[in-house]
C-alpha cells in the first residue's frame, strides 16, 4: 500500500494537484544530461526544478481561489529528507510513488487520491520550471467538460495530465520516455471514447538540446523586468553557472 500523508477532511468536490518528482540524488536523476553535466550538477538543477515547480503551484492555488490540494508524489520514499523539508516549507502533502514505470506510478497516484474523494486530479512533473500558471487554470476549466486533458510536451510526450475518473487503460503498454508517449496515449483515449482536449505545448528539460535552449531563454530573459521573468532568481543563478562551466569545458 502506498505510504499516505494525507488530510482528514473531506475533499469533496475539490482538486488534487500531484507534483510527481524525484528527490536529487546526483546519478538517479537527469541522467539524460550527463554529459555534458557532472551527476551532482544536474541533480543541483533538478532540486531547483522542484522547489520552482512546488513555488509557482502555490502562487497559483492562491490566485485561482478554488478548493485544489496540493501533493508531491515522491521517489524514492516519502521518509527522505528533501521531501520532509518540502513537506514543512511549502506546505504539500506527501505520497509515495507507487509502481514499476511511471505508467503505473502515475496510475496509483490517481487511484490513491480519487479514493480520497476528489472530484478531479492533474499531474504535472517537474521539467518545465517556466511553465506559466494560466496553463494551470486551462487545465482546470477544460476539465470541467472533458474526460482528459493533456499538456503536450514539445518531445511527444506530456508534462500535465489531468482526469475526473480512474482510467488505468491509459497507463499501460505506452513506450515511456521515447516521443510516442502522447500520440499513443491520445489512440488510447480514442478506442475508450474519453472527450480529450489538449492545452499548449511547452518543452520539458531532458536532453543536452533542451538544457541549451532553457540557458538561452534565460539569457533572453535578464533584459526584462523583474516581475516580467518566469525563471527563479534560484534557476536563473543555476543555470549561469551552468553555462559557465560548460563553456569552459569546451
Amino acid at each position: 500500500m502506498p505510504n499516505l500523508n494525507l488530510s482528514t477532511h473531506s475533499s469533496a468536490l475539490g482538486t488534487a494537484l500531484v507534483i510527481f518528482a524525484k528527490a536529487p540524488i546526483p546519478g538517479q536523476v537527469k541522467t539524460r544530461l550527463c554529459p555534458p553535466l557532472t551527476p551532482d550538477e544536474a541533480a543541483t538543477l533538478h532540486g531547483s526544478f522542484v522547489l520552482d515547480t512546488l513555488e509557482r503551484t502555490k502562487t497559483a492555488v492562491a490566485k485561482l481561489k478554488l478548493p485544489i490540494d496540493r501533493y508531491l508524489a515522491c521517489a524514492p520514499s516519502v521518509t527522505h529528507a528533501f521531501f520532509k523539508i518540502m513537506e514543512e516549507r511549502q506546505g504539500v502533502k506527501l505520497i509515495d510513488q507507487v509502481g514499476d514505470d511511471l505508467g503505473a506510478r502515475m496510475n496509483q497516484a490517481f487511484r490513491t487520491l480519487f479514493a480520497e474523494g476528489y472530484r478531479q486530479v492533474v499531474l504535472i512533473g517537474t521539467d518545465v520550471p517556466t511553465l506559466p500558471l494560466d496553463h494551470i487554470r486551462q487545465a482546470l476549466t477544460l476539465l470541467e467538460d472533458h474526460d482528459l486533458v493533456l499538456g503536450p510536451a514539445v518531445d511527444g510526450g506530456y508534462y500535465l495530465i489531468g482526469l475526473k475518473r480512474l482510467i488505468p487503460e491509459l497507463f499501460a503498454d505506452i513506450p515511456w520516455s521515447t516521443d510516442q508517449v502522447l500520440r499513443r496515449t491520445q489512440e488510447k483515449a480514442v478506442t475508450i471514447g474519453l472527450k480529450v482536449s489538449l492545452i499548449q505545448p511547452w518543452r520539458d528539460v531532458d536532453t543536452p538540446t533542451d538544457l541549451q535552449a532553457l540557458i538561452e531563454a534565460c539569457n533572453a530573459e535578464a533584459k526584462k523586468p523583474k516581475n516580467d521573468r518566469a525563471f527563479s532568481n534560484r534557476t536563473a543563478g543555476v543555470l549561469q553557472l551552468l553555462a559557465k562551466r560548460l563553456r569552459s569545458r569546451a
